[in-house]
């Protein structure tokens, strides 16, 4: 009889027992993560036989009547499709190479500020925006830019210029859109970024200064090759948020006239889903839209460790 496999079974449970014993704090420490994505992470992914069905609420996903693809059919078909698929890729293509070098560039920046004092001011200054609610941020965008008494077009006018309307206007939508993202979101961003540089050791530094090396020869030789694993491990994860352009921020800044650069996936399912009602619909757009983010995740992964890189997973 061959009892190793049972023994090589009970060691692995002693070391099992021993590693939970021995970090238990941790280990209850995680419980309420645990829960919390359980609930609100898997949980949910149940509701995902909507996309299915014709999801009726006073018959439930048993009751439903099976539909398999023909939401997914009527999506690929619908009209609004293409217009919806262009401007969540243009807003996603813009959010990552647009938007997120400006966090890495002000992380390098504050950490090349000499004096303690200005760097934390600084850093306070730029974190501020993000405590600032979506709904704060487009009324300040009204009331900097409404024709009716707005701040810019006062000033325009006292200069000799005429008014200028970018709320109404097509072209200014994205612009308008990323400038708003860089001005809430850059600050906070660049929180993982200065941890990341915090982490290099200080003796670099000082060898690279005996060396002779400048302010710049320790930047591009020390400090980004030291957090680029972090960069390409936040690349990632914005990689895999490219379809999430926003919801609020986009519903708070379209209106009919520039709907049509600027209504996305997100917007979409709210009007179909919670103002229509057509909830199988709306869930077969949103599955559609995980599904390219999460193929994008995978492919991006699969990139950088073909370039050497570790990846997340």
């Amino acid at each position: 009889m061959n009892t190793a496999a049972p023994a090589l079974t009970q060691k692995k449970y002693s070391w099992v027992l021993r590693t939970l014993k021995k970090d238990r704090w941790l280990y209850i420490m995680l419980i309420p993560g645990i829960i919390y994505y359980i609930l609100f992470r898997f949980g949910p992914m149940f509701g995902l036989l909507a996309a299915f069905e014709n999801y009726m609420p006073f018959l439930g996903f048993s009751g439903s009547k099976w539909v398999g693809l023909s939401h997914f059919h009527r999506l690929f078909g619908d009209f609004m499709f293409p217009t919806m698929l262009r401007n969540t890729l243009v807003l996603g293509v813009m959010n990552i190479f647009l938007f997120f070098p400006v966090p890495i560039i002000l992380a390098l920046m504050i950490n090349e500020a000499r004096r303690h004092f200005f760097r934390n001011m600084v850093q306070t200054i730029i974190y501020i925006p993000h405590l600032v609610s979506w709904v704060v941020v487009a009324g300040l965008t009204y009331t900097l830019f409404t024709t009716e008494g707005g701040i810019v077009n006062e000033v325009l006018v006292m200069a000799g210029f005429q008014k200028i309307n970018p709320l109404l206007s097509i072209g200014a939508f994205r612009p308008m859109i990323l400038l708003q993202l860089m001005w809430k979101e850059s600050g906070w961003g660049t929180i993982m970024f200065l941890a990341a540089i915090a982490a290099i050791d200080p003796g670099l530094y000082e060898a690279a200064q005996i060396d002779g090396a400048g302010r710049w020869q320790q930047l591009k030789s020390i400090t980004f090759p030291s957090i680029k694993s972090t960069v390409v491990t936040m690349l990632i994860l914005r990689i895999g948020q490219f379809l999430d352009t926003g919801f609020e921020q986009i519903m708070l800044m379209i209106n009919p006239i520039n709907r049509s650069v600027g209504e996305v996936f997100d917007t979409y399912i709210y009007e179909l889903g919670i103002k229509g009602g057509q909830f199988s619909y709306s869930t077969a757009t949103g599955l559609f839209k995980s599904m390219i983010a999460f193929t994008l995740v995978i492919l991006a992964n699969n990139f950088v460790k073909k370039m050497g890189e570790e990846g997340i997973f």
